[in-house]
C-alpha cells in the first residue's frame, strides 16, 4: 500500500507542479537548447570509440582514454584529473588470425580472450578435440593426458544459430517446441558432462593447460545473429580464443565425424608491466555549498571484444556532455558537481568502490549520484534504491525536465537498494542516495552487452541526447535544492526463502591489485 501511495504522491508532484514547470526556467531552456543545437555527442563517441577503442583495465588504451577525458574537460574549462586507486596486470591486444588448415583451408571468425598469452613465432597449429562424456571426475582425470598438444573445445555445440525470436516468427509450433525440447536436453547433458569433469568454465582451462594442451577454444554465444560475448582468459601460458558460433559448430562437427580438423592460431598480444588503475574525476566547484556534492557517474572501462560503445561509452559521453552543458549554462552551481568516470567496473565496481573508500568526506555530503550504464536507450526507469523519501526530492527534480524527456520514465519508490551490477551500488552501500538511470532495452543484453558487436553504429544518438538533457537538469535541480537529501532507509522485508531479515548491502573493498595472481 505504501508503494502505491508513494507512486500516487509522485504523480501529484508531477501534476501539481505542472503549472510551475510551465514557467520558463532560463537554465533548463539553455540546457535543452545547447544539447539540441550544439551537441558534441557524435564527436565524443567517434574520438573515444573509433579513435581510442576498447578500454580494458590495464591496457595502454585505458590510459589513453583517461588522458583524453582530462584533456577534453580542460578544453571546456572544467577541472579534471586522473586519480589512481590501484594497479592491474598490464596487457595489450595485438592482431589475431585463426585459420582452419585441415581438412581444408578457411579463415575463421575468432577473438583472443582478454589477457590471453600470445603465441610465439609462427603461432600454434594443432588438432582440435572435444571433451569426453565421462561418468565422474576420476574418469576425466584418466582421460586428461589426451589433451597434450591438442586444442581443446570446451563450449557446447549450439543446436541452432538462429535466435529464439527468429524461430518464433517462422517455425511451426511443433518445430519450435521440438527445437526447445532438444536444446534443453542437450544443455542438461552438457551441464552434467561439465559437472562430471570436476571443473567449471573458470577452472577447466587451467587444468587443461597443466595437462599440456596447446590451447583452449570456446564459443560464448549471445543468442543473437553474429554475437558472442568476449571476456577474459584463465590460462597463463597457452592461448585462449573465442570462435564465432558458425565456425565453432563446423569445427565441432568435423571433430565428431572423425575428420581431425586442425587450426592455426597467431595471437600477437603483449604482456606489459603492471599498469596504474585510475578514475577520471571532473569537478565544477560549488559557490554556496562547495562541500556538498552532486555526482554524475559512469564507468569508463569496457571489455574489448567490441569498442565498448553501449557499455559504457554511451554512459560516459552522457556525463561528459552534461558537464560541458552545465559549465556553459550553469557555471556557478550552488553545490559542487563531480563527474566520476570509474575504472574496472567490469571486474567488480573497483573504481567506484575505491572512490567511496578513499573519499568519505565527499560520500557523507552527497546530495545525489546519477549513474548511467546499461545501453544506448533513453532513460525509462528510476528506482528510489530503498531511500524512504527519494520520491520527494527526485519528484521535484524530475518535474523540472520537459515532458518529452520524462513522459516515458517509470519510477519505483522507495524501491530496494542495489547490491551490485553497476557503480551506483558502491554509493548505496555507503548510505549515499545514488540512483540508476535505467535505459530502454534496444536488445542490449543479446546484441551489445559485452559482445563483439558493441560498436559506434549501435548508438541511438537521439536517445543519448535525451539522457544528457535529463542528467544536466537533474544535476542543476539537485544543486539548487535548499535541503540536503534525506537518507532515511526503508526497513527491508524478511527473506521468504530463509525467514531472516534482509539487510542493507554491505560496503565492499575494491580489488586494488588485479589480474596479478
Amino acid at each position: 500500500m505504501k508503494r502505491k501511495l508513494h507512486a500516487f504522491v509522485f504523480l501529484l508532484l508531477l501534476t501539481g507542479t505542472l503549472a510551475q514547470a510551465q514557467v520558463k526556467d532560463p537554465v533548463v531552456e539553455g540546457i535543452v537548447k545547447e544539447a539540441t543545437e550544439n551537441s558534441h555527442l557524435e564527436g565524443l563517441a567517434h574520438e573515444l570509440l573509433d579513435g581510442i577503442g576498447p578500454r580494458l583495465v590495464g591496457t595502454p588504451e585505458m590510459q589513453k582514454a583517461h588522458d583524453w577525458a582530462v584533456a577534453k574537460y580542460k578544453d571546456w574549462g572544467i577541472e579534471a584529473k586522473n586519480e589512481q586507486w590501484g594497479e592491474w596486470r598490464g596487457w595489450q591486444r595485438g592482431t589475431t588470425h585463426v585459420d582452419m588448415v585441415h581438412p581444408r583451408v578457411q579463415s575463421l571468425e575468432a577473438t583472443q580472450l582478454a589477457w590471453s598469452p600470445a603465441t610465439k613465432g609462427k603461432g600454434v597449429t594443432a588438432e582440435l578435440i572435444t571433451l569426453p562424456d565421462v561418468k565422474d571426475s576420476a574418469a576425466f582425470q584418466k582421460w586428461l593426458p589426451n589433451v597434450k598438444g591438442k586444442l581443446v573445445m570446451i563450449s557446447m555445440q549450439q543446436p541452432t544459430g538462429r535466435p529464439d525470436y527468429n524461430w518464433e516468427e517462422f517455425a511451426t509450433k511443433e518445430s519450435l517446441a521440438k527445437m526447445k525440447e532438444d536444446r534443453d536436453a542437450q544443455a542438461e547433458a552438457w551441464n552434467e558432462l561439465m559437472k562430471n569433469t570436476g571443473y567449471n568454465s573458470r577452472t577447466l582451462p587451467a587444468a587443461l593447460e597443466k595437462a599440456g594442451a596447446a590451447g583452449v577454444v570456446t564459443s560464448n554465444w549471445s543468442r543473437g545473429f553474429g554475437v558472442n560475448k568476449i571476456f577474459g582468459a584463465y590460462t597463463k601460458k597457452i592461448p585462449s580464443i573465442d570462435v564465432a558460433l558458425e565456425d565453432y559448430g563446423m569445427l565441432y562437427r568435423l571433430v565428431e565425424s572423425g575428420s581431425k580438423p586442425q587450426i592455426r592460431i597467431q595471437a600477437e598480444s603483449k604482456n606489459l608491466k603492471n599498469a596504474p588503475a585510475f578514475n577520471t574525476i571532473a569537478t565544477i566547484k560549488g559557490t554556496e555549498k562547495p562541500e556538498e556534492y552532486v555526482i554524475l557517474s559512469a564507468h569508463f572501462d569496457s571489455w574489448d571484444g567490441g569498442t565498448g560503445a553501449t557499455d559504457n561509452g554511451t554512459g560516459t559521453i552522457v556525463m561528459m556532455e552534461a558537464m560541458r552543458i552545465l559549465k556553459k549554462m550553469y557555471p556557478n552551481p550552488k553545490r559542487t558537481i563531480i563527474a566520476g568516470h570509474w575504472g574496472s567496473e567490469e571486474q567488480g565496481l573497483n573504481g567506484s568502490r575505491a572512490f567511496v573508500a578513499d573519499h568519505p568526506e565527499i560520500v557523507k555530503n552527497v546530495q545525489a549520484v546519477f549513474n548511467q550504464d546499461n545501453g544506448t536507450g533513453r532513460v525509462v526507469n528510476i528506482s528510489g534504491q530503498g531511500f524512504l523519501h527519494a520520491y520527494d526530492y527526485l519528484g521535484r527534480w524530475l518535474s523540472a525536465a520537459p515532458r518529452e524527456i520524462t513522459s516515458g520514465i517509470e519510477t519505483n519508490f522507495p524501491g530496494f537498494p542495489g547490491g551490485g551490477g553497476s557503480d551506483h551500488a558502491s554509493f548505496v552501500a555507503a548510505g549515499a542516495p545514488a540512483f540508476m538511470l535505467s535505459s530502454l532495452n534496444w536488445s542490449y543484453g543479446t546484441y551489445t552487452w559485452h559482445t563483439n558487436r558493441d560498436t559506434y553504429d549501435k548508438i541511438v544518438f537521439d536517445d543519448v541526447r535525451s539522457n544528457a538533457i535529463l542528467v544536466a537538469i537533474l544535476a542543476y535541480k539537485a544543486s539548487e535544492d535548499p535541503e540536503l537529501s534525506n537518507r532515511e532507509r526503508i526497513v527491508l522485508p524478511v527473506d521468504s526463502r530463509t525467514g531472516e531479515q534482509r539487510t542493507w548491502p554491505a560496503l565492499r573493498e575494491p580489488t586494488r591489485k588485479g589480474g596479478l595472481d
